[in-house]
């Protein structure tokens, strides 16, 4: 199993979301797709095992689970987000809920718990998804300087 994570996120981090298949991950093993069906029926099986082994496989996330701030924590899983774009766009589609995500949202309510968040998971999914936003465009921030403004429209952008 973990041979199909790695591959499969290891195949998200170089093309990002295309067309993938358990068959096409099979193809990618040398393995004949029956025998990756049992635990990995869907696409969104294999989604679940590659935003695991990403986190995983990244040990600075792994180590500021463990022992950052907030604020360290925040800014880690922004670097971490950068660093595999396609993951903001799967957990747009869908709430990730591996043992290796769960454990990082956990860390991270249970930061806003104890800083006197009356709401610990909508703090979670906001600040979340604050990080989420800024990863997703981060990519872009080249284009932003030298992206044609219109100077009527946004003067002080231009």
């Amino acid at each position: 199993m973990d041979d199909i994570a790695r591959i499969f996120a290891e195949s998200l981090d170089e093309g990002g979301l295309r067309p993938l298949t358990v068959r096409a991950v099979a193809g990618w093993l040398s393995a004949v797709p029956a025998s990756c069906y049992p635990r990995t029926g869907r696409v969104d099986d294999l989604f679940d095992l590659a935003l695991g082994n990403a986190l995983a496989r990244d040990t600075t996330i792994q180590r500021a689970i463990t022992n950052a701030s907030l604020h360290d924590l925040t800014l880690t899983y922004h670097r971490h987000l950068a660093c595999h774009h396609w993951v903001t766009r799967v957990i747009g589609m869908r709430a990730p809920r591996g043992p290796h995500c769960l454990r990082l949202s956990e860390r991270m309510r249970v930061f806003l718990a104890d800083a006197g968040a009356l709401d610990p998971l909508g703090a979670d999914y906001a600040l979340t998804n604050f990080v989420i936003g800024g990863a997703t465009t981060a990519s872009m921030a080249g284009d932003e300087c030298t992206a044609p403004v219109d100077p009527e429209v946004a003067p002080l952008s231009a």
